[in-house]
């Protein structure tokens, strides 16, 4: 028996027991994140309390394709987005492969399984003038030595130069920036490194912040952390999204308006200018260069909407 969350107990089936154990292989043999496993594990639960209801046999040698499509019909039925009911069953398609490859299941069930194709959207890119404005507002309230907006204008000016992940930003340490070479070294997905150039602006933020800025809100709580949140912890995501909601409020333009923003908006921008694009999929830390095609598609239509606007026979 186990506890539920709402202290009611809950009985240890061979189904809950193998989810258990993939998410551990998930976390300790791929190297995946806390977040990552806490997606699969809700994807899963869906599952595990699919198989409940349904009275079906919790047995992971048992799980057929029949039922897994059940299971994506009825989290359709009940009103999930495409893109979330595709991603739960990637998520089956991996646990179904461990339990053929570990000898848990006689076939790979979910071989076969797919789900409603989402509707693919172009990511939020801002305009090269709307990107000055917004490092021109960051840098005016900087001027202020301000040891918070010291660290504001870094975080940004780092996003946009770098072109990182959120978490990569905030995991970034003191020794993790090469100042002479302008770079800096990135833990990202899959604990895969790599090194980012980034541009004298952004080289500027990061020594004034370093100087003056961090020295401020630094305590014994801070340890090696780059960037540092009020109380000297290191820096939270949430809070950067909060950052990130608060500058792109007032801008236009569609899709979601977070840090990854200046994530899109870095990669269009080399595009537009010249870069190749696997030195792009280098910079962003894609596994698949397809992932980073998507650009190629943000920058034709960038340059679709001028011409229609500038040209008389558009």
């Amino acid at each position: 028996m186990r506890a539920h969350a709402g202290g009611v107990p809950v009985p240890t089936t061979p189904l809950r027991d193998a989810v258990a154990q993939y998410l551990r292989a998930v976390e300790l043999e791929r190297g995946a994140s806390a977040h990552t496993v806490r997606a699969y594990a809700g994807d899963l639960a869906t599952f595990v309390d699919f198989v409940d209801e349904r009275g079906a046999e919790p047995d992971p040698a048992l799980i057929d394709l029949e039922l897994l499509r059940e299971w994506v019909w009825s989290q359709s039925d009940a009103g999930l987005a495409a893109s979330s009911l595709a991603r739960r069953a990637s998520t089956m398609r991996g646990f179904t492969a461990w339990l053929a490859r570990t000898g848990r299941a006689p076939a790979d069930a979910a071989a076969r399984l797919r789900a409603p194709r989402p509707d693919r959207h172009l990511p939020r890119v801002l305009s090269r003038p709307q990107v000055d404005a917004l490092l021109d507002g960051l840098a005016t309230r900087a001027a202020t030595r301000d040891a918070q907006a010291l660290r504001d204008l870094a975080m940004i000016e780092v996003l946009y130069a770098s072109a990182l992940r959120v978490s990569e930003l905030v995991g970034l340490d003191l020794g993790d920036v090469d100042a002479e070479r302008r770079v800096v070294r990135v833990l990202g997905k899959g604990a895969k490194e790599r090194v980012v150039p980034f541009g004298v602006p952004a080289a500027r933020a990061l020594s004034n912040y370093v100087d003056d800025g961090r020295p401020l809100l630094a305590t014994d709580r801070s340890g090696a952390a780059l960037f540092l949140g009020a109380r000297g912890a290191r820096e939270s995501t949430r809070a950067v999204y909060a950052l990130a909601a608060g500058l792109l409020a007032d801008q236009p333009g569609s899709g979601p308006a977070g840090p990854h923003t200046f994530r899109h908006t870095a990669a269009t921008h080399l595009l537009d200018g010249g870069a190749d694009l696997r030195a792009v999929q280098e910079i962003l830390g894609h596994a698949s260069l397809g992932t980073t095609q998507i650009y190629t598609h943000v920058s034709a239509e960038r340059l679709a909407s001028v011409y229609r606007t500038a040209h008389p026979r558009a």
